[in-house]
């Protein structure tokens, strides 16, 4: 997932994708408590694309702003 791809999302797909994203989280913190997480890697992938559609979406404010 880039950044570029996020900022020509709407705000509404945006938040679609974060709430899926929170929910594989979750998903995967499970897992890893019950000993049957395959891939950790996942784990920090999806915590990084959590961040990078709310930095998307905190940014839209911003630019609008600016013009």
């Amino acid at each position: 997932m880039r950044a570029s791809d996020l900022r020509a999302q709407t705000k509404d797909q945006l938040n679609d994708q974060l709430v899926q994203l929170k929910k594989e989280q979750f998903n995967l913190r499970f897992q890893k408590a019950t000993g049957q997480l395959e891939s950790t890697a996942r784990v920090r992938q999806v915590r990084r694309d959590i961040a990078r559609i709310l930095t998307v979406l905190d940014d839209a404010p911003r630019a609008a702003a600016q013009g």
